[in-house]
């Protein structure tokens, strides 16, 4: 008992202090663009658009303690002549994991310009997207809710929180930082179907700010994370279509890579209801052990003409799955697409 006791108290305090050094995911990356790729600005048909997240993780292992992260962006974009658009949004993050509340709070204001480089009645249309984002972000850890080693009572076999942790130089909050992404996104949209093919690039916290928690560490520089995303839409008939795509992130040591593909079935009719279903593979590098399968990701989403519903569920396939019996994640994204006064002239595919 003793020792699950002590173990436990360890395990969240190592968490705590090292969990700092990665941005929290979402597997429905295609459904969450601020957080993807700041090019993905304006990507879209319409006026405005609204994208919420939500995301559970390990609540069958960690309850009532396990990670959440909730986002939300808002993007608007208008004509820029007769072919490009320029686009604004903001984004908000808000992102909790374990015992000690250790928290990630973000707020971004971004931008992106994008160029139509070719299209016609008789050629695809193809658009070069480049954004940026700027803001700040500070992270925390709720010392009170940890234990340490001083506080442990033997007598009671349970540690004591009112005794004294004997960690003088832990803090409660990072100071303030500045953060800056960029990223470039291509996309190419058929003229005879709603076939489309994109391709990005992005890379976040290009500053490496400053993101300690500890008074002796005065500087812990968070790791510049790259991403590699690709994707589309092939029509295999009036109303049916297949999605795949593929993502890649590195962030210092740690390396990420997702892949799969859907089914995307439409009724053609004038107010279009779309259905996708479809599953991912995601794929991590553990620390001496190289690369390993993580998660099986199952996803289904709902399109309405203005409305985007998505709900997925990460299935463990790690050794992890031992212990919560393969229950990882649960994730809800919902967007909202204004459209346009009139119609746009730079066609954009349905991410």
């Amino acid at each position: 008992m003793v020792s699950r006791v002590v173990a436990t108290g360890l395990f969240w305090a190592i968490l705590a202090l090292f969990a700092r050094a990665q941005d929290p995911r979402f597997s429905q990356f295609f459904a969450s663009p601020w957080n993807l790729n700041p090019a993905l600005t304006g990507a879209f048909e319409g006026r405005w658009r609204v994208v919420a997240n939500y995301r559970d993780q390990w609540s069958s292992l960690l309850s009532p303690v396990p990670f959440r992260t909730y986002s939300t962006a808002a993007d608007m974009r208008w004509n820029v002549g007769p072919y490009d658009h320029a686009a604004l949004g903001i984004g908000l993050l808000h992102d909790e994991a374990g015992q000690a509340r250790f928290s990630q709070n973000k707020a971004l204001l971004g931008g992106a310009f994008l160029k139509q480089i070719s299209g016609g009645p008789h050629r695809p249309t193809q658009v070069l997207s480049a954004g940026a984002q700027v803001g700040f972000g500070q992270n925390s850890v709720d010392w009170g809710r940890l234990w340490f080693s001083r506080q442990f009572d033997p007598n009671k076999e349970a540690p004591d929180f009112n005794a004294p942790n004997g960690e003088p130089n832990a803090g409660g909050n990072s100071d303030v930082y500045l953060d800056f992404n960029a990223g470039l996104l291509w996309y190419v949209v058929s003229n005879r179907n709603d076939g489309f093919w994109t391709m990005g690039i992005a890379w976040h916290h290009l500053n490496r700010p400053n993101v300690a928690l500890l008074a002796e560490n005065p500087t812990e520089r968070l790791y510049l994370r790259w991403t590699m995303h690709a994707g589309g839409l092939i029509p295999l008939s009036d109303q049916l279509g297949l999605l795949p795509g593929v993502l890649v992130m590195r962030q210092g040591p740690a390396f990420e890579a997702t892949a799969g593909a859907g089914i995307r079935y439409a009724n053609n009719d004038r107010n279009e209801i779309a259905l996708r279903t479809g599953a991912w593979l995601r794929t991590v590098n553990r620390l001496h052990q190289g690369l390993q399968t993580d998660a099986l990701v199952a996803v289904v989403m709902l399109e309405l003409e203005r409305w985007m519903l998505g709900l997925s569920y990460d299935l463990t396939t790690s050794s992890l799955a031992r212990a919560n019996n393969s229950r990882g994640a649960f994730e809800l994204s919902l967007t909202y697409y204004h459209p346009a006064v009139r119609r746009s002239r730079v066609v954009c595919p349905r991410f």
